[in-house]
């Protein structure tokens, strides 16, 4: 699978054909949304797209791992992940792109 990646000023573009606002307006539009998404999350809340999924974090508790080269175990520190739940409109929808 070697499709283009969808980027931030391909969304901007996007918006600016979709909406009719200029490229500046699109972009700073993309770009708020983009940020109230990152402080959201940062601040320690879940974001919820309807129709789209759920951005979750969750705390991993501190755990002895293992170097797969050396064998050396290695402690790995507690930390916060970002995780992405799919709603069932956007795995049907993905799972249809297959058929």
């Amino acid at each position: 699978m070697a499709g283009k990646t969808l980027t931030r000023a391909d969304l901007a573009e996007a918006v600016h054909r979709e909406v009719g606002l200029t490229r500046q307006e699109s972009a700073d539009l993309v770009q708020s949304v983009l940020g109230m998404i990152s402080d959201t999350l940062a601040s320690g809340q879940s974001v919820k797209l309807s129709s789209f999924g759920s951005f979750m974090l969750r705390d991993k508790n501190g755990r002895v791992g293992r170097n797969p080269k050396t064998g050396v175990e290695v402690p790995i520190d507690p930390r916060r992940v970002l995780v992405f739940k799919p709603s069932q409109v956007l795995k049907d929808r993905i799972d249809k792109g297959l058929s």
